[in-house]
C-alpha cells in the first residue's frame, strides 16, 4: 500500500483527499504498490526559498521533487521511501493535478522530455 502524508502550509484550501487519491492512482499505474510519499502544499515565499536553496533560481515554482528511493532496488524488508513533493497552489491555481503527476514521475526517476510528457498524458485520464 502507498502511504501518503500530506501537509497544507500554503494558507489556501486544497483538495487534500483528491491529491492523495491521485498520487496513489498515478503510483499504482506506474507499478508502484508499496512505499511512502510526502506531499506538502506551501505558499509562494516558501516555494521561492526552496527553489533558491536547491536549484539556485530565485522564483516561486509550481512543484519541486525531492526523490529518495525512487524505483531503486531495496534490501528485503526495507520500506520504500519515494520522497517528497512540494506544490505551491498559488502558482498552479486550480490545475494542481499536472504538477502532482509531474512531480511523482520525477520521484520515479523520469526526466523532462517526450517520454515523460507521454506518461503525463496517459495519467491525465486519472485526473477528476
Amino acid at each position: 500500500m502507498i502511504e501518503v502524508e500530506l501537509e497544507n502550509r500554503s494558507g489556501v484550501a486544497v483538495d487534500e483527499v483528491g491529491a492523495i487519491a491521485l498520487a496513489q492512482a498515478v503510483l499504482a499505474a506506474e507499478g508502484v504498490s508499496e512505499g511512502e510519499l510526502g506531499i506538502q502544499f506551501v505558499g509562494p515565499d516558501e516555494s521561492r526559498v526552496l527553489k533558491q536553496e536547491h536549484l539556485g533560481i530565485d522564483e516561486a515554482t509550481d512543484v519541486l521533487s525531492f526523490p529518495l528511493d525512487g524505483l531503486d532496488e531495496l534490501p528485503e524488508g526495507e520500506p520504500r521511501a519515494l520522497g517528497d513533493l512540494v506544490i505551491c497552489p498559488q502558482v498552479v491555481g486550480d490545475d494542481w493535478q499536472w504538477p502532482l503527476t509531474h512531480g511523482i514521475l520525477h520521484l520515479l526517476g523520469h526526466d523532462h522530455g517526450p517520454a515523460m510528457e507521454a506518461r503525463e498524458q496517459v495519467h491525465r485520464a486519472l485526473w477528476t
